[in-house]
């Protein structure tokens, strides 16, 4: 550090010092000389209260308001600093004989029932007047409790030689939304956060957040929920001796097939191919549309269950098809 950036760095810490001293001889001067008494506009938090079992809020109301105060000065400032880490202070406003929509005139509401102004008594601090906002409209609805699917919107990615194994598992797949009727009857399910996860090489195993930012008067019965989805590495498995089946076979035919199975190659997960047994394997061959007088061979159909990436090298790839008359 050379002599000027050492001189500039000690003149900084000088003028921090000369005004931390200038702050502590203000606060000492509103908490112990200051007797005199002030006014100022300070955010109290609205409560209403006694809203029926039966009802919920169709909007939402302001979450504080600005309320003018009196005191002295020592008063108003430890009201300034600590009043958010007190319950007891607060606007109440009760909505015990409101059915559906009202209009709370909040100087009027508050010199008629000055009871709902709750400041702590130890304060000394007298209520003026409420600054903004000057009425709250409330709005109710019927309250509904609708259980609705949980979908989870998420983006998973496997890196490179793994793969998605099944469906994503979501746990519970379904939880109750409560609130509005008229916000309720329209959602059709409940989604979680979205969120993405790039290049995995491992099972995707988190706690999502309920997504509430479109429904915020909604409320859940649950709101986290367990996400799962299995990510395996690929490798590739034949399996032999996978029944074929003729299909859509008209009436007084009789068809023989040769050979009775075939084999192929399947790819997919590890642990997925591993389980596959021939019968989860479909292989047919469709009498109606594919059969020609004069042909004798035909190339099946392969199904596979969905979670299997591809097959390959069907073993043989044509099939005799011998058809006669049943005779009987």
């Amino acid at each position: 550090m050379s002599k000027n950036q050492l001189q500039n760095y000690l003149n900084w810490q000088s003028l921090g010092m000369r005004l931390g001293a200038v702050g502590l001889a203000l606060l000492l001067w509103v908490f112990v000389v200051s007797e005199n008494e002030y006014s100022m506009v300070i955010n109290m938090p609205i409560e209403a209260r006694n809203l029926s079992a039966q009802k919920a809020h169709k909007k939402e109301i302001p979450k504080h308001a600005q309320v003018r105060l009196k005191g002295p000065g020592r008063t108003l400032f430890k009201t300034l600093l600590l009043k958010n880490f007190i319950s007891n202070f607060k606007l109440v406003i009760d909505l015990d004989r409101i059915s559906e929509e009202y209009n709370f005139y909040l100087n009027e509401y508050y010199e008629r029932y000055p009871q709902k102004v709750v400041i702590p008594p130890s304060y000394e601090l007298e209520y003026i007047e409420v600054v903004y906002p000057d009425s709250i409209h409330i709005s109710l609805d019927e309250y509904m409790v609708k259980k609705l699917t949980v979908k989870a919107p998420l983006n998973i990615i496997p890196a490179a030689g793994y793969t998605l194994v099944g469906e994503i598992n979501i746990y519970p797949a379904s939880i109750e939304a409560a609130g509005p009727r008229e916000v309720i009857q329209e959602m059709e399910y409940v989604s979680t956060i979205k969120d993405t996860f790039l290049l995995q090489d491992f099972d995707v195993d988190v706690n999502l957040k309920v997504d509430k930012q479109t429904r915020s008067l909604v409320e859940y019965s649950q709101t986290t929920i367990s996400i799962h989805q299995d990510i395996q590495s690929v490798s590739e498995r034949i399996i032999s001796e996978i029944p074929v089946k003729v299909i859509n076979i008209l009436p007084n035919l009789r068809l023989f097939v040769n050979p009775t199975t075939v084999a192929l190659t399947v790819i997919g997960g590890v642990d997925r191919i591993a389980a596959v047994n021939p019968k989860d394997i479909l292989v047919t061959i469709d009498f109606t549309k594919q059969w020609i007088s004069g042909k004798n061979y035909y190339e099946p159909t392969v199904s596979v269950p969905v979670d299997i990436l591809e097959w390959q090298d069907l073993s043989p790839r044509n099939l005799e098809l011998v058809v006669t008359k049943d005779i009987n």
